[in-house]
């Protein structure tokens, strides 16, 4: 069996669907045609992530200030 390929957009909007709650994971999985298991892998993987995502503009502020201050002491 070929192994089946999907794009960081198309699991994004699968696992969102996923995370919304409004349909079952068998639901989707037959809407997009991909097994249960690996729609629940995504949504983990969506759930594990999004700290991320909103921690990011912290770390780039302290990158710049690191930067500033580096800049300063030369």
């Amino acid at each position: 069996m070929k192994r089946k390929w999907y794009s960081k957009e198309f699991k994004a909007r699968v696992a969102l669907e996923a995370l919304k709650g409004q349909k079952t994971a068998a639901e989707l999985a037959s809407e997009y045609e991909v097994h249960v298991s690996q729609i629940n892998t995504w949504k983990k993987q969506a759930l594990e992530a999004l700290p991320e995502v909103f921690g990011r503009g912290q770390a780039r502020e302290e990158e710049q200030r690191e930067a500033e201050r580096d800049r300063l002491y030369q």
